[in-house]
């Protein structure tokens, strides 16, 4: 097993996936790097990488495309455009995602999180999803979700998620850290 403070989570220290994926993070002794901007408020105030403007620009897209490859429309387009920036890096950084959220009937993933799935798979990385609606894992393989148990294999990941994690999901990424790392 390798030194756990060999490996860094790459995250954005948001309220709910983001904090919890924190905290175990602190728990278990690994290095954790939140990314963030000027204005952009963030709830887990640790390790908080700034990224400037120039940084920032370099994870822009169109959002014609984002919207295209999310199946949605996106109407805020100066503060989406930043977050989406900011999720390029976190996704850029980490070899392995981890998300708790909802996966959609069209394979895209709800909200803003939906947006580090899809780069995940744009930069072939495996990427991993906490459905909470049905309490399982999977994992992107061969062009559609297929059920996993995910294992925690490169020493930089990223995590993402839902603001409102339940119960289960909490369990969820306490249990991927427990199964890659034992005991806190």
């Amino acid at each position: 097993m390798t030194e756990r403070r060999a490996y860094t989570l790459y995250s954005g220290g948001h309220r709910g996936v983001e904090a919890a994926f924190g905290e175990c993070a602190e728990e278990w002794g690994i290095n954790e790097v939140n990314y963030s901007f000027e204005g952009h408020r963030v709830d887990r105030n640790v390790n908080i990488k700034n990224l400037s403007d120039e940084e920032l620009e370099r994870g822009d897209i169109s959002m014609e495309l984002a919207s295209k490859m999310m199946n949605r429309t996106y109407y805020e387009k100066k503060k989406i455009r930043k977050v989406l920036q900011l999720i390029f890096h976190m996704v850029n950084s980490g070899h392995q995602v981890f998300v708790v959220g909802t996966i959609l009937d069209d394979d895209t993933v709800k909200g803003g999180t939906g947006w580090a799935v899809e780069l995940a798979k744009l930069f072939n990385r495996p990427v991993h999803v906490f459905d909470q609606g049905r309490n399982r894992w999977f994992g992107w393989k061969n062009g559609g979700w297929q059920e996993e148990e995910p294992h925690l294999h490169h020493e930089t990941f990223c995590a993402s998620g839902t603001r409102d994690l339940t119960p289960e999901g909490k369990n969820a990424i306490r249990t991927l850290f427990e199964a890659a790392f034992g005991a806190p």
